[in-house]
């Protein structure tokens, strides 16, 4: 079968010893910065961007940085349980009963809970990215300009209806990323657009600075600016072997946990989050018990990580497949992937298939790699959180500095850097959420190219985005969220989700 022989072209490609490096390399960073509270997947990722140009192959650049996503899922969780500070906010849900566990001298089995449903569960949804995405991108490559343009919009509004907090916020980033896209020269026409004279402008904002800024940046001050006192559990973590009644009770919730994410993940606007607060909600309403949840339910914990980690990897499937990101980290990816010269999108597949296939095998490499080093290294990320927060951020503020300027050897872009930074942090002041801004960022030059090119090839008719099949049914899709989204009932339900988060 075609899927078995490009299974086997991803593995020969992720089994390289150059990849193999630097898959490890992605996992335990990813791990580490999941543990650390505060610092996350995102703002790690757009800090390494400049790295990417550097390691010079983008498949294993690309490995290295999809091991640091999913990598951080199974990191989150160590914290979540061990000190009730989620590392991932997807992890947020899994401190509720993980933290009571660990209280009750149960952590080892809580942190093996938590490792064998994520490793169960990226997995799984690492084979449905392999088995998905092929067919869907023999989808896309019968898609024109107007139906790009219509799938773009499902894409933004879709950011907004999971974007926390208030819908006019996530509009309004959403608008700004939109803006920020337009800066640089016309494609059509040459003409410079809001470059306000500057000459490094001509080429557009540098994505790599406005992503350091947004989330590295920004995410250091915020975290500066209200440290938590962090309580480590330093009893030893011992007995990490679940009982017989330990395992019976977590495999029901895995199982759904892993459904729910995977298919959530997909979703534009942060489906990894979004799907382990469902499963939490799902695993209440479907116990015997529910009065146990809070109180160290095993189901609490197995269900958010198993759809978690489900989630970071089916998020792979539109990135890969469309070149729509489906959220800030598949903004990044897609940036690395400019970076290095690759066009995203449906062309990928055919004209990359060693990038493509390589990074799918290399998740199923990954997996393995956390599932058998974490548990391990339990002790050694216990005395990581002890590491004050002002001795770590000045580094990274370092690291990050000589990243962004090693791309162009531009000292404007460290002004770029910082300017972006306090934007970042004055829209956390705002209680705006960055991620939107990001998506509109990337999106927008994509919208407006294939926009334009849609209105050139009709002649100037703007009812081709509703005459062409597919692209009425995407607008129409769109317009229905957004719809949706702003009833008030809807509105109050969508607060609840993140409320526990928050």
């Amino acid at each position: 079968m075609e899927l078995f022989s490009n299974l086997a072209l991803g593995f020969s490609t992720a089994t390289t010893l150059t990849n193999l490096g630097f898959c490890l390399i992605g996992v335990l960073l990813g791990t580490l910065i999941g543990v650390l509270p505060g610092i996350g997947a995102t703002a790690t990722i757009a800090m390494l961007l400049p790295i990417t140009f550097q390691i010079g192959d983008p498949v294993s650049s690309l490995i290295m940085l999809s091991g640091i996503y999913y990598g951080a899922q199974y990191g989150g969780s160590t914290t979540a349980i061990l000190i009730n500070m989620p590392g991932e906010s997807s992890s947020a849900v899994t401190a509720i009963d993980g933290y009571q566990m660990a209280r009750k001298g149960r952590a080892g089995v809580a942190l093996a809970v938590a490792a064998i449903g994520s490793f169960f569960a990226g997995s799984v949804s690492t084979f449905l990215v392999a088995l998905f995405a092929p067919p869907l991108t023999a989808i896309a490559l019968q898609f024109g300009a107007a139906e790009y343009f219509s799938l773009m919009m499902v894409g933004l509004v879709s950011s907004i209806a999971l974007a926390h907090g208030s819908v006019v916020k996530a509009l309004a980033m959403v608008v700004l990323g939109l803006l920020l896209g337009l800066v640089g020269t016309d494609i059509y026409s040459g003409a410079p657009r809001f470059t306000l004279g500057i000459r490094e402008y001509a080429d557009g904002l540098n994505f790599v600075a406005v992503a350091v800024g947004v989330f590295g940046v920004a995410e250091i001050l915020r975290n500066l600016e209200s440290e938590k006192t962090r309580e480590v559990l330093l009893a030893k973590v011992t007995g990490l072997m679940p009982t017989r009644a330990d395992l019976k009770a977590m495999a029901a919730p895995i199982l759904r946990g892993t459904a729910i994410g995977s298919v959530l993940g997909i979703l534009p606007g942060g489906g990894a989050i979004l799907a382990s607060f469902a499963s939490y909600t799902v695993e209440k309403r479907v116990s015997k018990n529910p009065a146990e949840f809070g109180h160290g339910a095993i189901a609490g914990v197995a269900g958010p990580e198993s759809a978690n980690n489900a989630g970071a990897q089916t998020s792979f499937i539109p990135m890969l497949t469309l070149g729509i990101p489906a959220n800030p980290v598949m903004a990044l990816m897609i940036g690395a992937m400019i970076i290095q010269g690759i066009v995203p999108g449906p062309n990928v597949a055919s004209e990359q298939p060693a990038l493509f296939w390589g990074i799918i095998a290399s998740m199923w490499i990954g997996n393995l790699m956390l599932i058998i080093l974490n548990l391990p290294l339990i002790g050694l990320w216990v005395k990581l959180l002890t590491v004050p927060y002002y001795v770590l951020f000045p580094i990274i503020m370092a690291f990050c500095s000589i990243g962004v300027y090693s791309v162009n050897s531009n000292v404007f872009d460290l002004y770029a850097v910082a300017l972006f930074g306090l934007l970042g942090y004055m829209l956390t002041k705002l209680r705006c959420e960055p991620a939107p801004l990001l998506l509109g960022f990337v999106l927008g030059p994509l919208l407006e190219e294939n926009l334009r090119r849609a209105m050139i090839l009709s002649r100037g008719d703007p009812a081709t985005f509703v005459t062409r099949p597919i692209s009425a049914i995407l607008l129409g899709l769109a317009l229905c969220v957004l719809i949706v989204v702003l009833l008030p009932s809807v509105r109050k339900k969508r607060d609840e989700v993140f409320v526990e988060e928050d």
